[in-house]
């Protein structure tokens, strides 16, 4: 009888110490568990589980952090990949929401293509974006003549896919004021035989975009929350959206703000003197979901529409050099007025003419900066002797699917000794010890993943060439991951709370269907994000229908 009690006892006293324990364990909102987690850190580190409470990562580890914390929610990874949430470093947001209300005329391989996709719409502006004459049998910029006879009446607006070029009808030219005697000193109107052919590259542009009305609040919003549906789909979770307008980010903030959009988005200003003064007379924005303290200025046009800006011609114009979009001078000065401002240069440079002056400008105003910071947004066709110019303070933001869209052609447009400075990754790597990794969506498609594989491959997705192009300018799978995520994050000053799977920082994951770290290299572009996570909650789930 005594031994039964005395055993009671000693019962009594282990469920009170396990229940004195319990209750000393903290408690977490959940545990994740039983996974493949690349975390990113600083030793690059896997792991198998983690704890998240209040939107952040807790702690770190193996399956002994299902002891260490009380949760009423447990995840079974069942061994599949988890990523911290990638970051587009270069994309075009706001832009890709408004294009789901376009005509897509990506992948059209001539023409009459075009014409066919635009036929029989009776809209009051028919709009489009997509073509590129690259891609067709005959090389050459369209005419507006077919557009003419099959739209005398209605303006039509056809975007080339790098958004530096328009193809308009007489019609768009008639409303916008626009004809044969109209000047341009940062741009190109295209003309034969003294007549205009409809191709505006650049500065017209903004013609016939201020002739056409303003776009209602209602469809700005759907744009920025079509475009996030995408972008979480994608395993994004967060976007550096290059040039938005001052109404557009205090949107973005307002719909944040009431949990309408959920994205972080870091917002370039574009480049409008009324728009950038205002944020610095006011300063920047930070908050968990929105970061404003960069400028986004376009140096040149784009290499594709012979835009971009080159110290010797064209190889297949000769008598071309490009143009720059924003003056010498303008340049120098914005950069002397945001390094005064303690805000971020972003600026867009294809051309070796363009980067050549920026890293001059750079240079001198950044001499007393201890971390600025400042980017070149593309660093496509650099000058050989021009790439030591990079380093800690002038970091290189780049869009590997660029390079094997651009493969085709490119040498043709800057000649076989150009081409070896040309989306050189590795090399602006080795100067500035990190890079950041993009896709310039809807230039190019939204999918990170075949901005890994491009980067690591540099093939298409064809998988041509066989050796890779340019292939000693490839980067490691190591080196791209972080470029998508923990350095994406360094060069939007964000590192300390996003772009790795760390103690204290956002939790932003994902999960995948495949190792992309370990299969073949080709298998890559074809992975599918299962769960995208943002702070925590879950914002996208893959079904058999998506």
């Amino acid at each position: 009888m005594k031994n039964s009690i005395k055993l009671n006892k000693q019962i009594l006293i282990l469920i009170v110490l396990f229940i004195s324990l319990q209750s000393c364990k903290k408690s977490v909102d959940f545990i994740a568990f039983n996974g493949n987690i690349y975390t990113v850190n600083s030793d690059f580190n896997t792991a198998s589980a983690f704890a998240v409470n209040d939107g952040k990562f807790v702690d770190i580890g193996n399956e002994e952090i299902l002891s260490k914390y009380n949760t009423n929610q447990k995840i079974d990874l069942n061994g599949s990949t988890v990523l911290p949430g990638l970051i587009d470093a270069h994309c075009h947001f706001y832009g890709l929401g408004l294009n789901q209300s376009m005509i897509d005329l990506t992948g059209t391989n001539s023409f009459n293509e075009i014409l066919e996709k635009i036929s029989n719409k009776d809209n009051n502006i028919i709009r489009g974006r997509g073509w590129d004459q690259n891609d067709w049998k005959i090389k050459e910029f369209p005419n507006k003549e077919k557009l003419d006879l099959i739209y005398p009446n209605t303006p039509v607006i056809l975007e080339r896919i790098d958004g530096h070029a328009y193809l308009v009808n007489q019609k768009a030219l008639d409303i916008a004021g626009i004809d044969i005697n109209t000047k341009s000193t940062n741009g190109t109107l295209l003309s034969k035989k003294g007549k205009l052919t409809g191709v505006l590259i650049d500065g017209p542009m903004s013609l016939i975009d201020n002739s056409f009305g303003e776009i209602s609040l209602d469809d700005k919003i759907k744009a920025l929350v079509s475009a996030q549906e995408i972008c979480f789909k994608n395993g994004l979770t967060t976007v550096d959206d290059a040039g938005l307008s001052k109404d557009i980010i205090m949107l973005i903030d307002s719909l944040q703000k009431k949990e309408l959009l959920k994205m972080r988005v870091y917002a370039m200003i574009s480049n409008s003197e009324n728009d950038v003064n205002y944020f610095i007379e006011n300063g920047p924005i930070k908050t968990n979901s929105l970061n404003v303290r960069s400028v986004k200025v376009y140096g040149d046009g784009a290499l594709g529409s012979r835009g971009a800006t080159l110290k010797k011609p064209y190889s297949d114009d000769k008598h071309n050099y490009g143009k720059l979009v924003t003056s010498y001078k303008d340049i120098k000065d914005l950069a002397n007025k945001l390094a005064e401002a303690n805000f971020q240069m972003n600026t867009h440079a294809i051309g070796d003419s363009t980067i050549n002056l920026l890293i001059d400008t750079y240079s001198k105003v950044l001499e007393t900066k201890t971390d600025p910071r400042w980017r070149i947004e593309h660093s496509q066709i650099i000058d050989v002797n021009d790439i030591k110019g990079y380093n800690n303070k002038i970091l290189p933001s780049v869009q590997p699917t660029h390079a094997t869209s651009d493969m085709y052609w490119a040498e043709e447009r800057v000649g076989s000794k150009r081409i070896k400075g040309a989306y050189a990754y590795k090399a602006l790597l080795e100067k500035s010890k990190v890079i950041g990794l993009g896709t310039d969506f809807p230039v190019e498609k939204v999918n990170p993943f075949h901005t890994f594989y491009a980067s690591v491959s540099r093939k298409d997705l064809n998988d041509y060439p066989e050796k890779g192009f340019e292939f000693e300018n490839a980067l490691s799978r190591e080196e791209t991951l972080k470029g998508m995520t923990i350095w994406a994050a360094y060069l939007n000053f964000e590192e300390k709370e996003k772009g790795s799977i760390e103690k204290g920082k956002f939790a932003d994951f994902i999960i995948i269907d495949r190792d992309i770290m370990k299969v073949e290299i080709n298998k890559t572009p074809e992975t599918k994000v299962l769960k995208t996570y943002l702070s925590g909650e879950l914002v996208y789930s893959k079904t058999k229908s998506n």
